[in-house]
């Protein structure tokens, strides 16, 4: 038999049998068009697993950024809707939790309902005491416990805290108390170690003046400017746990010294804000109550 020059190679460096350029010499032309079928096939085949292989890892790329894609966008839509929720609570309360309810931002259970308002995110102090002056005659409920987190949070470094003298709502008695001002509320507790304060006074559209009384000296109040018989939008805790309204049209309030109660009127009136959006609401109210008693016969 004879050879093609091209095709013969001493046998030191013969290639390998899987060389696709490699045709051993001793195949008839059958057999030599036959293997080199079955390679333009595996070469084919090696091509095409090639191409699906890019096709997967870039189908794999596509599906990982749309899972991210799918939950970045259900965050931001959450984030959305629970910041649209405060703002309707701010404008109406009871529309503001049916809106945070029924896109389950929000189960409509009292201990819920209370955690919601209790760590107050980006809610109207306010829009709060109206809430809660509203709901509250209806479905009592009980602050939530926790773990000390949120209130460690809440009266960290409070703008002033001490102990103050306060004159209740229906029994005119005098009772100590711990007094917190912190983010534009008046807490206060009757013991510096009790976890739950015993009533919370938003300072919103709220005024403080100097009072004299013939019982306690250095007093001061905290009332309503303008006040025809309106209740101050505030809440206390009860002994059974019940958050309840409070019954002042004035907060009445002693201080151990003069000194104190000048301390205590300054960082009061510091912290009071006036919001006037609860200002136009109350006027348009007023209004309206106003053309109804015209109306009626």
């Amino acid at each position: 038999m004879t050879f093609e020059s091209d095709t013969y190679m001493p046998k030191s460096k013969a290639p390998k049998m899987d060389d696709l350029d490699y045709i051993p010499a001793d195949l008839s032309p059958e057999e030599r068009s036959e293997l080199e079928e079955i390679r333009r096939r595996k070469g084919a085949l090696l091509l095409e697993i090639q191409r699906l292989r890019e096709e997967l890892r870039e189908a794999i790329i596509e599906v990982e950024g749309l899972e991210s894609s799918t939950e970045g966008s259900k965050t931001l839509q959450k984030s959305r809707h629970v910041a649209m929720g405060r703002k309707k609570f701010n404008m109406d309360p009871k529309k503001g939790i049916v809106f945070l309810v029924e896109n389950e931002l929000l189960r409509h259970t009292p201990e819920d309902i209370a955690q919601f308002l209790y760590k107050g995110e980006g809610l109207n102090k306010t829009a709060i005491g109206d809430y809660l002056g509203e709901s509250i005659k209806n479905e009592p409920f009980k602050i939530p416990e926790d773990d000390g987190n949120d209130l460690t949070h809440t009266f960290f470094n409070p703008d002033r805290e001490g102990w103050l003298l306060k004159l209740g709502g229906r029994v005119k008695t005098w009772k100590r108390r711990w007094f917190i001002l912190t983010d534009n509320c008046l807490y206060y507790f009757e013991y510096t170690t009790d976890k739950e304060p015993r009533g919370i006074i938003p300072l919103e559209n709220l005024s403080i003046r100097e009072v004299e009384d013939p019982r306690k000296p250095n007093c001061f109040e905290l009332y309503i400017p303008n006040n025809r018989g309106q209740l101050i939008k505030a809440c206390k805790t009860e002994a059974d746990g019940r958050v309840v309204e409070g019954n002042h049209m004035v907060y009445r309030i002693s201080a151990p010294t003069p000194e104190e109660k000048d301390e205590w009127i300054h960082s009061i009136k510091s912290a009071v804000s006036v919001d006037p959006f609860y200002e136009m609401l109350a006027a348009r109210k007023k209004r309206i109550s106003l053309k109804k008693k015209e109306e009626q016969p």
